[in-house]
C-alpha cells in the first residue's frame, strides 16, 4: 500500500478505529456514510416509480402522499429499507379500474409491518446508545432514558448488561446522595432473574426512572480513583503498629499496641 502496488477498497459497518489494524488504519483515508435524510429518500422512491429499467416504472402507481411520508419515516435512512418497502407495496397492490396500483397509506403500513430499529448489539450502535442512556440518567432527564432503555429493549440488547449499567450508575453518579440507589438497582436485577421479559422491563423501567430522578454525587467514584492513583504513585509505607493484627500470642512483643477501640469512647468520631 505504502509503494502503491495494492489499492485496498473496502466497506465495514463496524467502527474502523476499533475494528482495523493500526497499521493499515494509519495508511488508509477513513470516509464516513451517514444515513439518508427524508429528502434523500423521498427522492430515491420518485426515482425508483419512474426508473423503468432499475426500478418499478413498468408498473403504473400511484403513491399516495402519506404512503411516501410513512415509508421514508419508518425506515429511520435506510434506502434498501424503503426501497424493499416499495416493492412490496407495489407488486402486493392489485390493479384498480383506472390501470394503477394505488399505493395508500394503509398499503404502505402493511408492507412495511414493523420499524426499523438501527441498534447493531456488536458495533457503534451499542456504544453510543448505552453512552445516551447512562448520560441521561445522569442528566436527570427520566424521558431520554426511557427512550434509550426502550430503544435497546427492542431491538433485542441483553437485559443484564443494561440493568449491569444501572447497578454501576447507582454507585458512579448517585452514590452518597441517595444510598437507595444501590437496592433500587439490585432489586431490578433481581426482577430481571426472578420473572424475566417482558414484565421485567416494568420494575427496570422503574428503576431507571428513579436513578434518573435521585440526587447525584460522583463522591464515591472520586474517592476510590484517588485512592487508587495515590497506591499507584505514592509510596504507601507500612500499616501503623497499633492498627496491625494483635490477635495473636507474642503481638504484644513486636510492639503491635496502642490501639483504642472507638466504642468504648463515646461521643468521639
Amino acid at each position: 500500500m505504502e509503494r502503491g502496488e495494492v489499492i485496498l477498497i473496502g466497506a465495514t459497518t463496524q467502527n474502523p478505529y476499533f475494528e482495523i489494524n493500526g497499521a493499515l488504519l494509519s495508511r488508509s483515508r477513513i470516509f464516513q456514510l451517514k444515513e439518508l435524510t427524508e429528502v434523500d429518500l423521498g427522492k430515491l422512491v420518485r426515482r425508483a416509480l419512474e426508473d423503468a429499467d432499475r426500478g418499478l416504472g413498468i408498473y403504473k402507481v400511484a403513491l399516495e402522499e402519506e404512503a411516501l411520508n410513512h415509508l421514508v419515516d419508518i425506515s429511520n435512512g435506510d434506502a434498501r429499507r424503503v426501497l424493499n418497502s416499495l416493492e412490496l407495496a407495489v407488486l402486493s397492490t392489485g390493479v384498480s379500474e383506472d390501470g394503477y396500483r394505488h399505493i395508500t397509506l394503509e398499503v404502505a403500513e402493511d408492507s412495511t409491518q414493523q420499524r426499523l430499529v438501527r441498534y447493531d448489539r456488536s458495533g457503534d450502535n451499542h456504544y453510543d446508545v448505552i453512552s445516551a442512556f447512562i448520560k441521561s440518567i445522569r442528566g436527570s432527564d427520566p424521558d431520554a432514558a426511557l427512550h434509550y432503555y426502550a430503544r435497546m429493549t427492542v431491538a433485542g440488547e441483553d437485559q443484564r448488561f443494561i440493568v449491569r449499567r444501572l447497578i454501576v450508575h447507582a454507585s458512579e453518579d448517585i452514590g452518597l446522595a441517595d444510598p437507595q440507589a444501590m437496592l433500587i438497582a439490585h432489586a431490578a436485577w433481581n426482577a430481571l432473574e426472578t420473572v424475566g421479559l417482558p414484565e421485567a422491563r416494568i420494575p427496570i423501567a422503574q428503576c431507571i426512572v428513579y436513578l434518573a430522578m435521585a440526587p447525584k454525587s460522583n463522591s464515591v467514584i472520586a474517592a476510590i480513583d484517588q485512592a487508587m492513583a495515590d497506591i499507584k504513585n505514592r509510596p504507601v509505607g507500612n500499616v501503623p503498629p497499633h492498627l496491625r493484627d494483635a490477635h495473636y500470642r507474642g503481638a504484644d512483643k513486636l510492639g503491635h499496641t496502642g490501639y483504642k477501640y472507638p466504642h468504648s469512647y463515646p461521643g468521639i468520631t
